[in-house]
């Protein structure tokens, strides 16, 4: 009898062990193999790396001269990511990341998500915060863009090896004139806006105080038009006329006058090279949508810069 309980024992012993063991098989393989798999000193170095490459942006300026831009490729960017990446955008620099205008700028990257893709691989999810100067304060934010990059180890050190960029998320789109140096933050309702390019004339006063026929200077007039606008039905359009700081102090001192309104444009802003202004009684015939040119405008949504 006491060699029958000792049997019975050891078979209760082994059921319960290969039970133990099935359970701890079918968990294992519930588990996916590359889940919580994050190194803590690898994400810190990816990190790291993209904080880097998110200061070295504003160094890069895509308006430079061609071989202007591939020296600033190489010198800003070539020890962060990838040769090939590098030789992708030293080939075509436009779709290289960097700066575009000098202000805003791309400030820096904020990280948001690091995720690991593979062995050597991570996905690493942000935000380029971009800014313009605040005076004596320093910088304020000015828009945030969302950025996607690629990190992988090389010869031992991590690199990026692609970067993909988002659409803007703001509360509005910005509308860059570079060629003057000014922008216009619109609302999201104006995205698909047109520019159309146009001119102011200027005419002088005879001794007799009547105008001149033939304008004596004459400017750009950048019309920004809201893609509602058609033929049939025009709406208001946010006028901005462009004076040399020249032509604006002869304007201000009346040596010449623009259309029949009594007063002279009034000032939006300037750069180093230009003036900007609105001209006198834009509006004059209230056509659709003129109240909320005036709300753009009164907002302080128009900022110069310089080029």
């Amino acid at each position: 009898m006491k060699r029958l309980f000792l049997r019975l024992g050891f078979l209760s012993a082994l059921f319960l062990a290969l039970s133990l063991a099935a359970c701890t098989n079918s968990i294992n393989l519930a588990t996916p193999p590359s889940a919580g798999n994050e190194d803590p000193l690898d994400e810190t170095a990816i990190q790291e790396l993209v904080i880097e490459f998110g200061k070295k942006l504003q160094m890069v300026s895509l308006l430079a001269p061609e071989d202007v831009l591939r020296n600033n490729l190489e010198e800003n960017y070539g020890d962060l990511v990838s040769p090939d990446l590098l030789e992708k955008w030293i080939g075509d620099p436009t779709n290289a990341p960097g700066r575009l205008v000098s202000s805003p700028w791309p400030d820096r990257i904020e990280v948001t998500e690091i995720q690991k893709t593979g062995d050597e691989e991570y996905k690493v999810m942000g935000n380029i915060i971009e800014v313009t100067s605040a005076g004596k304060e320093g910088v304020e934010s000015a828009a945030e863009r969302p950025i996607t990059l690629t990190v992988v180890k090389i010869e031992g050190s991590w690199v990026i090896d692609d970067v993909s960029l988002g659409d803007y998320e703001d509360t509005a789109t910005v509308c860059y004139i570079v060629d003057y140096g000014f922008r216009v933050r619109l609302p999201l309702s104006w995205t698909g806006y047109a520019v159309v390019q146009e001119k102011w004339e200027g005419h002088r006063l005879d001794a007799q105080g009547n105008v001149e026929e033939d304008p004596s200077e004459t400017g750009p007039l950048v019309l920004i038009r809201h893609p509602g606008w058609t033929e049939e039905n025009p709406r208001q359009d946010i006028p901005v006329m462009v004076f040399t700081h020249v032509q604006w102090e002869a304007l201000e001192n009346g040596e010449f006058h623009i259309g029949a309104a009594p007063t002279n444009p009034s000032r939006l802003g300037r750069n180093s090279e230009y003036v900007f202004a609105l001209p006198a009684r834009y509006n004059y015939a209230f056509p659709e949508g003129y109240e909320e040119v005036e709300d753009i405008i009164e907002s302080g949504a128009f900022e110069a810069f310089d080029r």
